[in-house]
């Protein structure tokens, strides 16, 4: 079992506050928006595994014997990389709106780059690898985002009650088609506006939305920070949730989204697909966007987590890269065995929890690597990021 040393990213969107009052250091003024734990070549975890070398990044140990940190059965499955990447993720102001492809969108598009040789690093590359990007993400306090398309009449509803002209085509266009081809309509005309005419449109819908306040105010600070983006507009069309502590949600593919404010365990397959569809100076390949979308309306399922009789409580998602629990344990129960034939990172949240004879604090992780033993006591809150074999 090794300690994990982490990297802390200072995206612009991050809060100031969130990370350092869980890890229980001062703030340094400067946004801290995601915690990586992990294998990602980006920003590895690191651990010292006592051999002189000093600290190691965690993909450079996987690779050095793949079989024997992930097991036989994860590299047969995955490849010989960790599959999932955990982080902690605080959200300060909006994330960009996005959404990620499927594998074999993933696949397709990846190759397509490829072959037309553009660069991995350029500004309109959508499709960094082949791998497709299922996530989940677990609140610590109360959390806001947006998640899926409304009902196109609820939609509809909500921008004719802004009583802005220039949203009244979009209104009509909502009402006059079946679903899919409402929401696939007016989001193909939010971005292919004029910048300019889109621009007065987002200030007037601000403007309004911040006079009505009630369900139109999660967008005044959306507009706030991102003026004259049409992906304001967009975010209108989409269900706005609010999850408490210890609740999730799940998002596949082709599901747009965006976090809008809170502290949470987000984890992830291991890629960086995103196609972005507003609430960013980057990128928006609308044409590629169309295609990977998935225009339904769905109530957002948010998860809670499912109670074992060993203790674990288990958020269930389709996906296999991942599997994410939790364990509330309590002073003086019995330690829980989390021997398992797959690699594992713990991660605690709240407490004093001891990993084997580890003593954790929150924001403390761990790595395991597959069939080593692994042992939880104490008091506190630890979640568990493991894989399906």
């Amino acid at each position: 079992m090794d300690r994990l040393s982490n990297t802390v990213r200072p995206y612009a969107w991050g809060s100031t506050t969130a990370i350092p009052e869980l890890l229980g250091v001062a703030p340094t003024d400067e946004p801290q928006a995601e915690m990586w734990m992990g294998a990602h070549p980006g920003a590895p975890s690191r651990a010292d595994r006592g051999h002189g070398a000093g600290e190691q990044p965690l993909h450079e140990i996987i690779a050095a014997d793949p079989e024997a940190e992930l097991g036989a059965a994860t590299v047969e499955k995955f490849g010989p990389r960790l599959p999932f990447l955990l982080k902690l993720l605080a959200a300060g102001s909006p994330l960009s709106l996005q959404v990620h492809p499927d594998l074999a969108q993933a696949k397709e598009g990846y190759a397509d780059e490829e072959r037309r040789g553009v660069p991995l690093e350029a500004p309109e590359r959508n499709y960094k690898d082949a791998n497709h990007k299922p996530e989940l993400i677990c609140a610590l306090t109360p959390f806001d985002g947006l998640c899926g398309f409304r009902d196109p009449d609820a939609a509809a509803d909500l921008l004719a009650g802004l009583d802005v002209d220039s949203l009244k085509p979009y209104v009509d266009l909502l009402h006059a088609h079946p679903h899919e081809a409402a929401l696939r309509e007016v989001l193909t005309a939010v971005l292919a506006a004029d910048p300019a005419g889109m621009a007065a449109t987002v200030a007037e819908a601000a403007a309004a939305a911040e006079r009505l306040g009630g369900p139109y105010t999660p967008y005044v600070s959306i507009a706030h920070h991102y003026p004259g983006d049409p992906g304001v507009i967009a975010a209108l069309l989409l269900n706005h949730v609010q999850l408490q502590p210890g609740e999730a949600l799940f998002l596949g593919a082709g599901v747009p989204h965006a976090y809008l404010n809170g502290l949470g365990v987000e984890i992830m397959a291991n890629s960086d697909n995103v196609l972005r569809c507003g609430l960013t100076p980057k990128h928006v390949d609308v044409p590629e966007l169309l295609r990977i979308v998935r225009f339904e309306t769905t109530e957002p399922a948010v998860l809670r987590p499912e109670a074992s009789a060993t203790g674990e409580e288990l958020y269930e998602t389709p996906t296999d890269e991942f599997r994410l629990s939790r364990y509330l344990l309590a002073p003086g129960a019995a330690p829980r065995d989390l021997t398992a034939p797959t690699p594992q990172i713990l991660l605690c949240t709240a407490g004093s929890p001891r990993a084997n004879d580890l003593a954790l604090t929150p924001g403390g992780s761990v790595f395991v690597a597959a069939g080593e033993k692994a042992e939880l006591s104490g008091d506190g809150t630890v979640f568990r990021a493991t894989v399906v074999v």
